[in-house]
């Protein structure tokens, strides 16, 4: 499956303009990925902190036919972000239920879950961000980013290209996925 590209500068929340080419086209899917974000949305309505040079990104597909729970989609996306970190992170990589991806107990990504129906189609919208190069100060909360743990910088471009693969790769195997068994899918 190929997913169609949405690039932008600057938006308010690549999450919100998912939802708007949802409502507006005939697209069935799409990833959307933007320089900046001014209202990136964290879960519970908290604000996602949107420094350039970091990933922002959404993906939307119908989930007419799936037969998963919002959770178990959770689950799937986390592991496929995890995926994606691995690639420049060879080291543990734990994920904190329901939504966040941590490296030595410090934040790296997290993942907003939407969903919206238009007619009789049922959509979910994933955004995603990850420090690559600078980490947010949240107070109470430890966050680190790529090039902090590494000393290589990665371009969103890069990552972005990379997250697109694993997903077009995800999506058609959706329908049949055994969440128990996320590991042994995605080898």
């Amino acid at each position: 499956m190929k997913l169609k590209k949405f690039n932008f500068k600057i938006v308010n929340s690549t999450n919100d303009l998912a939802i708007q080419i949802i409502k507006n086209s005939n697209n069935k899917s799409g990833i959307i990925i933007a320089e900046k974000q001014k209202k990136g949305r964290g879960q519970y309505g908290k604000k996602w902190t949107s420094f350039k040079g970091n990933l922002f990104v959404s993906i939307f597909f119908q989930v007419n036919s799936l037969q998963l729970s919002l959770k178990d989609l959770t689950k799937a996306n986390c592991f496929l972000i995890k995926k994606l970190l691995s690639n420049y992170y060879k080291d543990k990589i734990t994920i904190k239920n329901p939504n966040d991806l941590l490296i030595n107990n410090m934040k790296i990504s997290g993942i907003l879950q939407e969903t919206l129906s238009k007619s009789d189609e049922k959509f979910i919208i994933v955004g995603i961000g990850v420090n690559l190069i600078k980490s947010p100060i949240i107070k109470d909360y430890f966050t680190t980013n790529l090039f902090d743990l590494t000393g290589v910088k990665i371009t969103p471009k890069k990552a972005f290209l990379k997250l697109k693969k694993i997903y077009e790769s995800f999506i058609p195997m959706l329908p049949e996925l055994n969440i128990k068994n996320l590991d042994r899918n995605f080898k």
